[in-house]
């Protein structure tokens, strides 16, 4: 499987749909799984489910993995993640509009995950709970140092990735890590480069 899939226009302007960002996001964390099962999972019914999962292999987020029994199909995410350079859509309306969607609705599920972990946290054992968290910074950075910074940050998560992939240490959780890069004051608005 890849580790990164980078989208076009189609792809993102595809992936901006809550059930198919949806039933990305659940083939990334729970693996493959049929139509009807992520339709249960997903409070949904299976034609809907069905029908967005070839909207996502069209585009090749998701892939039929070949292993179904009649017609049943079982889907699996294609790529580790994804991902796009704004500048790629600078001249394309729909795709900027699929990405300002997919910016605001990221941000909706990270805070609804992450208020769900804080609802259980306490029950987790203190090891765990160290581990998780919250971090926040500011640099003084030109774009291509953040730039730099950030490909920096997804090769040691790819690291890890690739070294856990191998691993069998048993009490292994999949854990979820997010990275927003932003600037601490969005007010001040955009300087001209020198």
């Amino acid at each position: 499987m890849p580790d990164d899939i980078r989208l076009d226009a189609r792809g993102l302007e595809t992936l901006a749909h809550p059930l198919r960002s949806r039933l990305l996001t659940l083939l990334r964390l729970r693996g493959p799984a049929s139509a009807t099962g992520l339709a249960e999972a997903l409070d949904t019914n299976t034609g809907a489910t069905s029908y967005h999962l070839r909207r996502l292999a069209e585009v090749h987020l998701v892939e039929d993995t070949g292993t179904g029994r009649g017609r049943e199909r079982i889907w699996r995410a294609a790529s580790h993640s994804h991902s796009w350079q704004r500048s790629d859509f600078a001249d394309q309306p729909d795709a900027r509009a699929a990405l300002s969607w997919l910016d605001r609705f990221y941000l909706a599920a990270f805070i609804e995950r992450y208020q769900g972990w804080l609802a259980v946290s306490e029950r987790w054992p203190t090891a765990w709970q160290d581990g998780f968290g919250v971090a926040d910074t500011s640099l003084a950075l030109t774009a291509e140092e953040l730039i730099a910074l950030r490909e920096e940050l997804a090769e040691v998560v790819e690291r890890h990735r690739t070294a856990t992939a191998q691993s069998d240490r048993p009490g292994r959780r999949e854990v979820a890590l997010y990275d927003y890069a932003f600037p601490a004051d969005p007010d001040s608005g955009p300087h001209a480069e020198p």
